[in-house]
C-alpha cells in the first residue's frame, strides 16, 4: 500500500509558491508572474528511504485567514482538506517583511485551528528569492533563530529562480512528515513520472 502524504503550500501574493513547486515537479521557471487563484493538487510519486509515497501538494491561492472550523472549510472550495493536512509549507519573500508578517499570522492561526483530534503537523518556514539577498529585510540567523525557537517550526532558505534548496526543502519536508532524527540520513529521493509526464531522479 502506498501511503498518501497531503502538503499544503501556503503564502501572501508574489512569494514564489507555485515557483517552489514547479522547480521540484519540472525543473522549471517562468519569470512572468501568474497569480494562483484557486486550490490546484500536484500529484507525485517520490521513493524516500526504499519506499514510495504518494504526494498531494496543494498549491493554495491567497487566504485571508486559516479556516477556524469544519464549517468555514467544506463552505470555501479553496480551503477544503486544509485543516488536515500532513504538513504545511510557509513561504515568503526574504525581501518583503509584510509576507512573513502574513506567515507570522498564518502559523498562529494553524496552530489555534487544526482538527483537534489529527497529531501535530510539522511546518516549515521557506525563505524564498534567495538569490536577493542584498535587498533582505532581516539577517538569516535572526529569521532561523525566531523561527525554530519561538514557533518550533523548521526554517529554511530557497531560490526557486535557481533551483537552490529546493529538493532539499522536500527531502526535509518528508523527514519531519515520517520519521524522527532522518535530517542526518544522506538519503536519495527520486521523483517518479510527476504528474505522469516527467521521469528523473533527484538526489
Amino acid at each position: 500500500m502506498v501511503e498518501t502524504l497531503a502538503v499544503a503550500v501556503l503564502g501572501a501574493p508574489k512569494v514564489g509558491k507555485t515557483a517552489i513547486i514547479r522547480q521540484f515537479l519540472y525543473y522549471d521557471f517562468v519569470e512572468e508572474y501568474s497569480p494562483t487563484e484557486r486550490r490546484y493538487a500536484y500529484r507525485p510519486s517520490v521513493i524516500f528511504n526504499g519506499n514510495m509515497y504518494d504526494m498531494k501538494i496543494l498549491d493554495m491561492p491567497y487566504l485571508t485567514a486559516f479556516p477556524a472550523n469544519s464549517s468555514q472549510e467544506w463552505s470555501d472550495l479553496k480551503c477544503r482538506g486544509l485543516r488536515n493536512a500532513d504538513a504545511y509549507v510557509l513561504v515568503y519573500d526574504i525581501c518583503c517583511p509584510e509576507s512573513f508578517e502574513y506567515v507570522k499570522t498564518i502559523h498562529q492561526q494553524i496552530q489555534e485551528n487544526r482538527v483537534s483530534s489529527a497529531s501535530e503537523a510539522p511546518i516549515i518556514v521557506v525563505g524564498n528569492k534567495r538569490d536577493q539577498q542584498r535587498q533582505r529585510f532581516m539577517s538569516r540567523r535572526a529569521l532561523s533563530v525566531l523561527v525554530k525557537k519561538s514557533w518550533k517550526c523548521g526554517y529554511m532558505e530557497c531560490s526557486a529562480k535557481y533551483n537552490w534548496h529546493i529538493v532539499l526543502l522536500f527531502k526535509e519536508l518528508l523527514c519531519s512528515v515520517l520519521a524522527q532524527g532522518c535530517k542526518n540520513h544522506h538519503s536519495t529521493m527520486r521523483l517518479q513520472g510527476a504528474l505522469h509526464r516527467n521521469r528523473c531522479s533527484l538526489m
